[in-house]
């Protein structure tokens, strides 16, 4: 069977908010200008918003500039910060931080606590209220080239493929859509985003991105608890002094909080477990009084991009962009991406239509650079780019460099600190670290890994192509468990990676459990050999979050 096509103006790979925005500003600009414009979001979640994982806090800026009158329109932006917390915890107290004497940059005064996956529904609604054709349950797999090498839009996954490979009974062969345009949203660590740069070299000359795990529960608490509005921040305890980290509890509307914990990817020790540091962190007094009595309804994982300014890749190529967590444009000290990704995504199809207009095509949109070069994202990051790096030195080492950085200097510096290596290197072998022992969960604050990925709606078609793709299955054995006593045992969050033996412990292998993967990418991120590449399982898997 022969893969049908369909032609755009402009493709756009995901529906996270940079594509949202994407697709909104090129539509606004063509009935602007009285032009016809089609554009297109693929999205690989079972509907928009499926996919979605942030905290989150969002600063309006972009949104303001993307649709003025948001608030009159009904969107899902309803609880302004209302008061801030930041606690050092040590394990049994800690100590609160002024927010006063917190760098300009955390401040949250104008800013709503949200969930970003309700917020990108509603974009949705304005997309294709606007014209912009959204086919959720489509993943693209495959980008699609031309004779000259220039990128000429993507391919959706065939369906019904069997686990051995082969045509099923349901078998459906992808489409390819074609544009003159394509942009490349996925977010963080985007499976096509890794290849195309690679393939045109984008990452030439810059920093290794840097990665944070960043695992959130959704949980419903006591009336007399709930204080609508409020941000706590925590750093320190659970965590080691030598491992970046922290946490999060954002209180929303009825009578619900969301609360999470952030594992830099940088991490040292084999041993440390990201799930369990978030499960223990839960436990602490200041944290638990406020979980206790409540019912948690909703669980997830995702990584995120915090290398900041210098590990941008650069975003251009023939045919193609990349926008929003694709680059990398997160703000690491504000701990926020969505306005940053917003504005990316408007700005990139700003020049889009702009060089569509003359007729142009299959080309760099090298205007979209500038455009970003002299926008306020920019700035922010500029601004932002020695914070994240600071911590390389640890925890109090790092507060007193970012904190000179972001309260004296204001993100002034004449300097740009620099990472020094990727994620994957860090590690220490198993012999030079200290085994961790974690407290089993208690069913009520803390949990199991299989449980929690229940409480994400996380379903695969069994019978596919296991989408967790070994480049060499002897290096689990060989080096992965050997050196580092398997690893990926601790850091993935939902018990994918195990490793099983013979009755009398001999044999060791490792068993890849797909049907758990959250799609969060730490596989792909942080195994020591890069021996695991994360692809596109088939369209509509992995996890439903209702309201993340």
């Amino acid at each position: 069977m022969e893969r049908e096509s369909m032609q755009y103006d402009v493709v756009i790979v995901g529906a996270g908010p940079a594509g949202l925005s994407a697709a909104i500003r090129l539509k606004q600009l063509a009935a602007e200008a009285g032009r016809d414009m089609e554009v297109c979001i693929l999205e690989k979640g079972s509907e928009v918003g499926a996919h979605i994982l942030s905290g989150a806090v969002l600063e309006p800026r972009a949104l303001d500039e993307l649709i003025p009158d948001w608030q009159a329109e009904g969107a899902p932006v309803t609880t302004p910060v209302r008061r801030e917390r930041f606690i050092f915890l040590t394990e049994t107290g800690g100590m609160s931080w002024p927010v006063a004497l917190l760098p300009p940059v955390m401040h949250n005064k104008g800013n709503y606590i949200i969930s970003l996956g309700n917020l990108c529904r509603w974009l949705g609604e304005r997309a294709e209220a606007l014209g912009v054709e959204i086919y959720p349950g489509f993943a693209a797999c495959e980008v699609l080239y031309d004779e000259g090498g220039a990128v000429r839009g993507v391919a959706t996954g065939d369906m019904g493929i069997t686990a051995e490979g082969e045509q099923g009974p349901n078998y459906q062969p992808g489409i390819e859509l074609h544009a003159r345009y394509t942009f490349f949203s996925e977010g963080c660590r985007g499976s096509l985003g890794k290849q195309l740069m690679a393939r045109f070299d984008l990452r030439q000359g810059i920093e290794d991105q840097t990665y944070g795990l960043g695992l959130k529960e959704l949980w419903e608490i006591g009336p007399e608890k709930h204080r609508p509005g409020m941000v706590i921040h925590t750093a320190g305890w659970p965590l080691d002094a030598e491992t970046y980290g922290g946490s999060f509890l954002y209180h929303l509307e009825d009578n619900q909080v969301s609360i999470g914990f952030v594992v830099g990817l940088d991490y040292k020790n084999p041993y440390l477990s990201p799930y369990e540091e978030f499960q223990r962190f839960k436990t602490h007094p200041k944290i638990r009084a406020f979980l206790e009595g409540g019912r948690r309804v909703g669980y997830g994982a995702r990584a995120l991009n915090e290398g900041g300014l210098q590990s941008l890749p650069k975003p251009v190529f023939p045919g193609g962009v990349l926008v929003g967590c694709e680059a990398g444009t997160l703000n690491a000290p504000k701990i926020k991406g969505t306005h940053t990704a917003m504005k990316s995504g408007m700005l990139a199809a700003e020049a889009a239509f702009a060089a569509l207009g003359e007729d142009r095509g299959g080309d760099e949109l090298t205007e979209y650079i500038d455009a970003f070069d002299n926008s306020w994202v920019h700035r922010e990051l500029h601004a932002a780019r020695n914070f994240r790096p600071s911590f390389k030195w640890g925890l109090w080492a790092g507060t007193l460099l970012s904190g000179i950085d972001q309260v004296v200097l204001r993100g002034k510096a004449p300097w740009t600190l620099k990472h020094g290596h990727a994620d994957y290197e860090s590690l220490r072998p198993a012999k030079d670290s200290k085994p961790i022992e974690y407290p089993k969960p208690d069913g009520e604050i803390s949990f199991d890994r299989l449980t929690s990925v229940s409480f994400s709606s996380t379903n695969h078609e069994e019978d596919q192509p296991v989408h967790l793709r070994l480049a060499q299955e002897s290096v689990a054995i060989d080096v992965n468990l050997a050196e580092y006593d398997a690893p990926e045992q601790r850091y993935c969050p939902a018990g994918v990676y195990e490793i099983v033996r013979d009755d009398d412990g001999s044999n060791p292998r490792l068993q890849i459990n797909g049907q758990n993967c959250v799609h969060c990418k730490t596989c792909d991120i942080k195994d020591p050999r890069q021996n695991i590449t994360w692809v596109t399982p088939e369209g509509g898997g992995g996890p439903n979050y209702p309201n993340m």
